[in-house]
């Protein structure tokens, strides 16, 4: 039995989840909804693809108002996913928590129509979570690795 302590917007209290597949349902749902109370991630169109304990997968549709002058996507957009990824990835062992720190390594223009942040989890303890992320630029045939990124994730104590 794993617990999850959830903050703002109606999403308030300790949940406590059964391990197993009803335990993944629920996550997945949790998850959802901590996406969509975040102004941001609506605002640029963010899904959630996969959240399970120490892993988590976040996507994005490619936009032109995503795009900097060079037609690639914006830098900032791709750390935005690679951060809220790690975030997810560390919570999901860890529950309510932020990023204290993260680094990202741009490895090539971000072409294609979707974006996917792949985070998982390197090491846990009770209150910190140390996760990477990779993003990938995804077209109709390929899809290339545009990002790497490390983070430390903090459970929030109140």
């Amino acid at each position: 039995m794993l617990l999850y302590r959830s903050g703002r917007d109606g999403l308030a209290g300790i949940h406590v989840i059964p391990t197993g597949r009803l335990f993944m349902n629920e996550l997945f749902e949790f998850g959802k909804k901590v996406l969509e109370s975040q102004p941001f991630s609506l605002l640029l169109g963010t899904e959630l693809i996969l959240f399970q304990p120490g892993q988590a997968i976040l996507s994005l549709s490619v936009r032109e108002e995503l795009k900097q002058q060079h037609g690639f996507v914006h830098g900032g957009v791709i750390s935005y996913l690679a951060d809220n990824a790690l975030t997810y990835a560390g919570g999901s062992v860890l529950g309510d928590s932020v990023t204290s720190e993260y680094k990202i390594n741009y490895l090539r223009p971000a072409i294609g129509g979707k974006l996917e942040a792949r985070a998982s989890v390197v090491s846990s303890g009770k209150k910190q979570a140390v996760c990477q992320c990779s993003v990938f630029a995804i077209d109709e045939k390929n899809e290339k690795l545009v990002a790497v990124a490390q983070g430390t994730i903090n459970k929030i104590d109140s």
